[in-house]
């Protein structure tokens, strides 16, 4: 009984240790940092620089000294008969002997040293690691910039659902209180019923629109932790306010940043195809180039009627042999030729493809910023806006009241509200994201 409760606590205790090694509470950066490290693309591109590494030295050890050993067993269950002219063993000339030579069994062991001594491939090869290995870590970093991306977008969605969520509870109990009040006013005979019914279908849409914004919230914390590679369930906590992030999304600064492109990562990729394809040019080259290649054989034969080759008496007979081979291409019918030509094509295509990827970024910079600046002031547009529509909205619900104005006018002061403060949320959300996609075209 003790041990079990012991067991029990110290279960508990690594339970606790285990929960506590997650964090429960998350900035905008604390989640980014969190999903380089354990979303599951990121970890993947990680095992991909070191299956790039494992590759290098696997390229690499083909030209050092290769050993193999071999052990062979042979029992002729049937040995071939020769036939030996008779006069050698006194028969009559033109007549022949039939015997058979050797013994039936026969063991036999042997190890070959092989090292390559020369081959163009070979050296294209060992060039071709270093780029392949640079092509998975610009792999990785363009993951990364993913990953970046893909939760700054996922952490804003939650909040603007948390957002909406609270304007349209503040909305509804807002309309719940007018509603009642109305209802009142018609049911003392000093309204009429189509006010009433106009504040129940402005009510009925906000509930409808609250029920859907209450579902996101759940929805958008659930993409949230599987971009950071949580649980989907897992108790996550936003930290962050979206005003305030928002205020601190905007840098104007960020716009006189000049473009670099050797930062940007789909340059450094295109850069790397173009390795790639001359590299592929030098190996179709190296075809026409002759192999030269050194080996040592050493080994041991036995022969037996029975199998004894384990014994200590057993004679065995050793061979060694070095040789070289040397292999020279002379004739093709002009593949090599082909090959080479086709791979000069991918070089060029490579080269047409790099400078369409300049072109493309310097575009693509351009463009970012101005949308960023759009997103500024679409931002600035929609607060002052929002101001507006709240005191137009609050002046003619006096007017309403004091019956001034009419319900359709009310509902009408009403919707505009409502529109503008979903209008100010997504310019919010969208200074947040066209930042975002400017720091990644420079890699800031």
């Amino acid at each position: 009984m003790k041990r079990s409760i012991l067991l029990l606590i110290a279960l508990f205790a690594f339970t606790i240790g285990v929960s506590q090694e997650i964090p429960v509470n998350f900035t905008l950066q604390k989640a980014i940092n969190y999903a380089l490290k354990h979303n599951y693309s990121a970890i993947n591109a990680d095992r991909n620089i070191k299956d790039a590494q494992y590759q290098k030295w696997q390229t690499i050890a083909r030209g050092l000294p290769q050993i193999d050993g071999s052990i062979s067993y042979q029992n002729q269950l049937k040995q071939p008969v020769s036939l030996i002219p008779g006069e050698i063993a006194g028969g009559e000339p033109g007549t022949f002997i039939p015997v058979v030579f050797g013994q039936k069994q026969q063991a036999t062991a042997s190890a070959t040293l092989r090292q390559q001594i020369f081959d163009g491939s070979y050296i294209v090869g060992v060039q071709a690691t270093k780029t392949f290995i640079n092509y998975s870590a610009n792999n990785k970093e363009k993951t990364a910039l993913d990953v970046r991306k893909s939760v700054v977008e996922a952490y804003g969605n939650v909040l603007l659902a948390k957002e909406s969520a609270k304007i349209l509870e503040k909305n509804k109990a807002a309309l719940e209180k007018n509603l009642f009040e109305t209802r009142k006013i018609f049911e003392n005979g000093l309204g009429d019923e189509e006010s009433v019914e106009q504040l129940q279908i402005t009510l009925s849409s906000v509930n409808s629109q609250l029920k859907n914004a209450t579902r996101l919230k759940k929805i958008t914390l659930q993409i949230l932790n599987l971009v950071m590679g949580l649980d989907t369930e897992h108790p996550t906590k936003l930290t962050e306010n979206l005003d305030l992030l928002t205020e601190n999304q905007i840098d104007i600064n960020l716009l006189e940043t000049n473009l670099i492109l050797e930062k940007n990562v789909d340059y450094k990729m295109a850069l790397n195809l173009n390795e790639q394809r001359t590299l592929e040019l030098k190996l179709e080259k190296s075809r026409a180039l002759p192999t030269l290649n050194a080996f040592v054989n050493y080994g041991s034969s036995a022969y037996s009627n029975k199998f004894n080759f384990l014994n200590k008496d057993t004679q065995w007979f050793n061979s060694s042999i070095l040789g070289f081979d040397l292999n020279i291409p002379i004739f093709s019918s002009l593949r090599r030729s082909a090959s080479t030509q086709r791979a000069k094509i991918a070089l060029e295509k490579a080269k047409t493809q790099k400078k369409e990827v300049e072109e493309s970024l310097r575009l693509q910079w351009e463009n970012a910023k101005s949308e960023y600046i759009l997103a500024i002031e679409q931002y600035q547009t929609a607060k002052d806006n929002l101001g507006l529509a709240e005191r137009i909205e609050k002046k003619n619900q006096i007017k309403y009241f004091e019956g001034i104005a009419s319900s359709f006018e009310l509902r009408q002061a009403q919707t505009q509200l409502y529109s503008t403060q979903q209008e100010y949320l997504q310019s919010m959300i969208d200074v947040i994201n066209k930042k975002t996609a400017l720091e990644i075209i420079i890699n800031n």
